[in-house]
């Protein structure tokens, strides 16, 4: 049953008592997913289907080792750790008006999520998943100056070629286009010289 892998990312049990957190996860889902495709991976389709990918196999692997029969909460908080990471000095809001850096806030969700679901594993299972790409993608060769482990296939680039701009959200244009604006504006000015008052010699 080659499909199980497939149909337990996708599938969840709506029910009176996971109702509220099958609409707070699917939240979180698309609002960290749109800010990481509108920021870290603007313009780069590929490189965030690979982080998918990756994100995926790993927690699919998981899931057969520990006998997971849902996988949509593990993949959503992989890739709401990779957010927080990229953004770990963001000033972020949560319930009830607290407010905190972003790299809590996987933890924060993981226990705000026992409180109304009662378990942690699927939480916890998706920030280490997270947490070992960003590690192997961004710690590790940038920060730490290792070996790039992890490198997005080319036939991602070939499927999902890399384009400027990327997809916006409502009415503010991606960020690739901002910075080119702004180089334009800053940088493209003509120099006219310090000029003179009429009757200066």
């Amino acid at each position: 049953q080659i499909w199980r892998p497939i149909t337990a990312t996708f599938f969840f049990p709506v029910g009176p008592g996971t109702g509220f957190l099958y609409l707070v996860n699917l939240y979180f889902l698309y609002q960290y997913s749109s800010r990481l495709e509108t920021g870290a991976f603007d313009g780069r389709p590929a490189d965030y289907m690979f982080m998918l990918l990756f994100n995926w196999i790993c927690i699919v692997i998981t899931g057969l080792a520990m006998d997971m029969q849902l996988l949509m909460i593990p993949l959503i908080m992989s890739v709401l750790y990779v957010w927080a990471q990229l953004n770990r000095d963001m000033i972020v809001s949560f319930w009830f008006g607290t407010r905190f850096k972003a790299c809590y806030l996987p933890w924060v969700i993981l226990g705000f999520n026992y409180i109304i679901g009662g378990s942690v594993i699927n939480e916890l299972i998706g920030n280490l998943v997270g947490h070992l790409y960003f590690f192997l993608m961004f710690k590790y060769p940038m920060d730490l100056g290792g070996r790039n482990f992890l490198s997005t296939p080319q036939f991602l680039y070939r499927w999902l070629p890399n384009r400027r701009g990327g997809v916006s959200g409502f009415g503010v244009p991606p960020a690739s286009m901002r910075r080119a604006a702004e180089d334009q504006q800053g940088g493209g000015r003509h120099n006219w010289g310090q000029g003179f008052r009429l009757g200066d010699q």
